[in-house]
């Protein structure tokens, strides 16, 4: 249903995209006259006219009926609960949460541990000036 009326909105858009590159320019918004007479071939310009407000309001109206079709299934979200859980996903031996520091391999663990000293270089190092 929603592609139908996309695609009648698309036909809409281009109709009156055509109407009005058809109208004739009355001219002031540049400076520039449009020729002859300010009333010249009124006839015309009155069926582009009305044609071009009908068109108008079928877009509006097509408009807000699409927006109104995207919102209308749209579940509330909510920010606060769509993250990773902040504890372990799997339970700990015996239904307890273990504390902090037990080896979980967090930061926490990393920060307590003992700085290990770097390990020796394998190749022959060059020698230091004292």
């Amino acid at each position: 249903m929603q592609t139908v009326i996309i695609v009648i909105h698309l036909l809409i858009v281009l109709t009156m995209i055509g109407l009005v590159l058809l109208q004739r320019s009355e001219g002031g918004g540049l400076g520039m006259g449009g020729g002859g007479g300010f009333m010249s071939a009124r006839g015309t310009a009155n069926l582009l006219s009305r044609s071009t407000a009908y068109l108008a309001a079928a877009f509006f109206a097509t408009s807000l009926l699409l927006s109104w079709m995207a919102g209308y299934n749209r579940a509330p979200t909510s920010i606060i609960n769509t993250g990773a859980p902040a504890g372990p996903s799997v339970p700990a031996p015996g239904g307890a949460v273990p504390p902090l520091g037990s080896g979980s391999g967090g930061v926490l663990d990393q920060l307590q541990r003992p700085a290990q000293p770097p390990a020796a270089p394998a190749g022959p190092q060059v020698p230091q000036s004292q």
